[in-house]
């Protein structure tokens, strides 16, 4: 017998439903949510300019030898107060995160004239196209879209860090950008600043720079690289400076 003709032969009434665990379920998703929400804050929030958690020069610190910074590329002036410097590999994801930092850098401080930043080169082993992609900035900067490029590179970082012909992407991104084509991949193909990116490659060993993002606001080395720590140091460096 069915158990819908038992209940109307028998009088029996139906069985209890059973609760739905959708409420609960959705009370915990927000409560991950929230949870999220609250670590990007506290990981992302710039601390005060005087606060005791941002990080200092270490003890007995010498100055950061400017002499080496002809091995980067650089942009700001000469004379700014205040010089941040980062060691990085185009194909590094945690690069590709800070990036978005040191554009705000150069547009909010860098433009100014209150801060000159440096970019070192530092491809790893481990990163196939790292060194075409260093190449690539700077076959891009001899047609005067070295940062163009630069952001361009960090923008489209999963579209080119597994790909099996990287000059073939980085010319069409040479195109995108209004450059010559064939001369940019004519710098590609000769390898023509292979050694310049090489030799930035050992001011890194020659600092024991190993990790990318390695950055520095003056010689206080970031603990926690992005815009939150970097803009609260710059500040305090610049305030110091005028003092």
């Amino acid at each position: 017998m069915g158990e819908a003709k038992r209940r109307k032969e028998t009088g029996a009434p139906p069985p209890p439903k059973a609760k739905s665990n959708k409420p609960l379920y959705a009370g915990i998703g927000l409560l991950v949510l929230a949870a999220v929400l609250f670590g990007v804050f506290f990981l992302t929030a710039a601390p005060e300019p005087t606060s005791d958690e941002l990080p200092v020069a270490a003890p007995n610190a010498e100055e950061f030898p400017a002499q080496l910074d002809q091995y980067g590329v650089s942009v700001g002036p000469e004379d700014a107060p205040v010089v941040v410097r980062e060691f990085a590999d185009y194909q590094c994801p945690a690069c590709g995160s800070f990036s978005s930092a040191s554009k705000q850098l150069k547009e909010e401080y860098v433009d100014a004239g209150k801060v000159r930043f440096v970019y070192f080169d530092l491809p790893l082993q481990q990163h196939q196209n790292a060194m075409p992609a260093a190449q690539a900035a700077r076959c891009a900067g001899d047609q005067d879209a070295y940062w163009e490029m630069h952001d361009r590179l960090y923008g489209f970082q999963t579209e080119w860090s597994a790909s099996n012909d990287p000059v073939a992407t980085f010319t069409r991104y040479a195109g995108d950008l209004g450059l010559d084509e064939r001369r940019f991949r004519r710098c590609m193909t000769t390898e023509l600043h292979r050694e310049a990116v090489e030799q930035s490659r050992q001011v890194a060993m020659q600092l024991r720079v190993t990790s990318t993002p390695t950055v520095l606001v003056d010689n206080i080395r970031l603990t926690r690289p992005g815009w939150g720590q970097l803009s609260a140091v710059v500040e305090r460096e610049l305030a110091d400076e005028a003092d």
